[in-house]
């Protein structure tokens, strides 16, 4: 080659990758298992909580119990840092079912004194009176903090901002990302939440615990991810019958989501909150993966898609 083309394309090349180099790094937006288990403990489970990461900020559904040791897990073993617990500053609740919220005032109150920013959480009527049950645990350990020689910036930051709501319907914007919440059939629980969560690069359904649900097939409609509740027909049909008839009217049985997702055509499908009792786990992915051709994988704690 001739020596000044071939300077000449090294030049350039110097060129292209100096801008590659200073070009803005485009975020991509991560869905994080913090918990996919169910009320019945699980060794291998934390109670029900996912996260949406995107652009360094953290977007929680769900606080069940071990959801914060499955948050700094990812933060330093994942090395997903919007997930340590003082980085976190959206938590969104569904409903106030015991194994949704246990970790709740884990999170509030986790190193609240090197807090940089309050946490806020949204969720249904309930969570503020919740939440005044956290301040009352903490009374003491508050006062021992703020008025002894720990050095506290922000003395008030184990405070939550809350904002609670009776029914779906309503939206929160955070820059690029939005989260929409509605209304879902959870038994005689209301209200029940699901959440659609819309970044510039996907959109992410989170069922939240429903019975089937043409909305919420909607909803979902060519969602990028859709991370749906479920319960396996083989583990539901050998539980005794007043079981089986709460089940039915409080949770989607596999057969039911795989009809939710051949109408959603979701991009990926991801099972949590896995009941199954006595049937093996696994069932709950064979069973819908009999009845629904698109990707559907079985959740587990840790697990991250992108």
């Amino acid at each position: 080659m001739n020596p000044k083309k071939f300077l000449s394309r090294l030049a350039l090349a110097g060129l292209l990758g100096l801008a590659a180099a200073t070009a803005p790094v485009q975020a991509e937006t991560e869905v994080v298992l913090l918990g996919t288990g169910t009320p019945v403990p699980d060794a291998d489970r934390s109670g029900p909580a996912t996260a949406v990461v995107y652009n360094g900020e953290a977007y929680v559904f769900d606080a069940g119990a071990g959801m914060v040791r499955r948050a700094i897990e990812a933060a330093q073993k994942k090395g997903i840092e919007a997930l340590y617990p003082t980085n976190i500053k959206h938590l969104f609740i569904t409903h106030l079912h015991s194994d949704h919220v246990l970790d709740y005032s884990v999170l509030a109150s986790t190193y609240w004194w090197r807090r940089e920013a309050q946490l806020n959480a949204y969720g249904p009527t309930g969570l503020n009176a919740m939440t005044q049950g956290y301040y009352d645990m903490l009374q003491r350990d508050i006062e021992l903090r703020t008025s002894g020689l720990q050095p506290v910036k922000h003395p008030t930051f184990y405070q939550v901002k809350t904002q609670e709501f009776d029914k779906g319907g309503w939206k929160i914007q955070d820059g690029d990302v939005t989260v929409e919440a509605f209304d879902v059939n959870h038994g005689d629980i209301e209200p029940s939440f699901a959440f659609r969560v819309t970044t510039p690069d996907k959109t992410i359904v989170i069922s939240g615990d429903t019975t089937y649900s043409e909305a919420l097939a909607e909803i979902a409609k060519g969602a990028d991810i859709l991370v749906h509740e479920v319960i396996s027909e083989a583990g539901w049909s050998k539980l005794p019958e007043n079981w089986q008839h709460y089940h039915a009217a409080a949770h989607t049985r596999t057969s039911e989501l795989a009809k939710l997702a051949n109408q959603a055509r979701p991009k990926l499908l991801v099972l949590t909150h896995i009941l199954h009792y006595s049937a093996p786990i696994e069932t709950a992915l064979t069973e819908v993966q009999a009845a629904y051709d698109g990707k559907v994988v079985l959740g587990n704690d840790l697990d991250v898609f992108e």
